[in-house]
């Protein structure tokens, strides 16, 4: 156990001493600060701090998912056009612990930047339109009575646990399976802004085969209020949830078979 969390811990300085990862946070932080000024100077509708709050977290949403995939499209084919790769193979830990670490580390980084956003947006939002206790109703202009933080803990949980984790998790078999950068930031970052397109072009197919797909289940967050929807929660989380299995498996055995010498 010790020699994997010293494992993770070298992924973690791989990914936080680079100036590249806080000068994204930076930018991320700058454009929320930007886009609430904005709106300040516009003066802008805004009901309380918490639509504005969800205005942000969408538009930061997608901000945090590009980042990842950059950090996840290099963790792998970075060490390959490195050649640091042969250097991870030399030491006592196995295939699986190195890519696990390697993985642990991008997922970690994910989760660091949703919390920065949060708080961020809070802070921020709360500034600008002044803190209040708000209602889900108030925010996004949909009846509801739930309670606006179990709400948008809710709605961050799930952001993260499909589009993002799903994106990540493609990008980072791409990166292992290509082992180019550009190749994997390219295909994953082109799947996600065409997830919507696609989700609209095959939903008019009327084919039971479309639901199958996982960009055709990747918003999970519209489950959180009532509605009539052609699917339930639990059947979204499980096709995910094999699409997912699959590219884990596909990355690990890719990795575990792939002639590092070549």
């Amino acid at each position: 156990m010790g020699n994997f969390i010293d494992l993770l811990r070298n992924e973690n300085m791989k990914i936080y001493s680079r100036p590249r990862t806080w000068i994204m946070l930076g930018i991320m932080l700058v454009i929320m600060l930007a886009s609430d000024i904005i709106a300040v100077s516009v003066g802008a509708d805004t009901k309380s701090m918490w639509e504005a709050f969800m205005l942000q977290s969408i538009l930061g949403f997608n901000a945090v998912v590009i980042y990842s995939v950059v950090i996840a499209a290099d963790s792998v084919a970075g060490e390959f056009s490195a050649g640091t790769i042969k250097l991870l193979m030399i030491r006592p830990w196995s295939r699986s612990k190195i890519l696990l670490s390697k993985y642990i580390a991008i997922i970690g980084f994910a989760l660091f930047f949703f919390a920065a956003l949060f708080v961020w947006n809070y802070l921020l939002d709360g500034i600008f339109f002044g803190f209040s206790s708000g209602t889900v109703q108030e925010m996004i202009g949909e009846d509801s009575t739930k309670n606006i933080w179990n709400y948008m803990l809710s709605v961050y949980g799930l952001q993260l646990l499909a589009t993002t984790m799903m994106t990540i998790t493609l990008s980072f078999l791409l990166s292992t399976v290509f082992r180019s950068g550009g190749l994997s930031i390219g295909l994953s970052l082109l799947l996600m802004f065409m997830s919507g397109t696609l989700s609209g072009v095959l939903s008019m197919l009327d084919k039971p085969w479309v639901d199958y797909f996982w960009f055709m289940n990747e918003n999970l967050t519209q489950y959180l209020l009532p509605g009539d929807y052609d699917h339930t929660l639990g059947f979204s989380l499980g096709v995910l949830a094999v699409y997912y299995l699959v590219f884990i498996a596909v990355t690990w055995t890719v990795f575990n078979k792939r002639d590092i010498a070549s």
